[in-house]
């Protein structure tokens, strides 16, 4: 009974902290602790251990709490870049899209990635080294990427011809 108590105001707190940090998540549309999390951070905090219906509730929670506050998960468009055609959402954390494969090439140069390395694709994707770590190797010239979805909404870059790969996030 201690336990769960515990775990209990564990997860309030880490809820509550996620409402605090809302002004950055105020122009998104909701997504569940799953999705706002890494694999790594919902196994830290603990959540792994709630059940189904568990989890759902405390989505519920933190979803009416923050329409309760005034988020109302409306993103404003600007007309000057906006697009007609259909923008392939991928990675991006509001997507709804399959989490298919993406085969690309950086634009330019690449000679690695150095922690907080940002990778530019031909298809217009920008990516974010979102891991600790260095890989250098002889300057290329757009080399070809395929980007992989792993576990827990993670994504991983492989630079074609290496072995080497990086957990990447999108940022646009």
């Amino acid at each position: 009974m201690m336990i769960k108590h515990s775990l209990a105001i564990h997860l309030l707190i880490i809820a509550s902290c996620l409402l605090v940090a809302g002004s950055s998540l105020a122009n998104q549309s909701f997504s569940s602790l799953e999705e706002r999390m890494t694999g790594r951070e919902f196994r830290e905090t603990g959540l792994y251990k709630l059940s189904d219906e568990e989890l759902a509730a405390l989505n519920r929670w933190i979803r009416q709490r923050s329409l309760a506050e005034g988020e109302t998960g409306a993103t404003v468009i600007d007309p000057d870049t906006a697009s007609t055609t259909p923008q392939d959402a991928r990675g991006l954390r509001e997507s709804s899209s399959a989490r298919e494969p993406i085969r690309s090439r950086i634009v330019g140069t690449f000679d690695g990635w150095r922690g907080d390395t940002e990778f530019e694709l031909e298809n217009g994707m920008v990516w974010r080294q979102a891991e600790v770590g260095t890989f250098a190797i002889r300057a290329v010239e757009n080399p070809e990427v395929q980007i992989r979805p792993g576990m827990f909404g993670a994504w991983r870059l492989r630079v074609e011809g290496y072995n080497s790969q990086v957990r990447v996030e999108r940022i646009r």
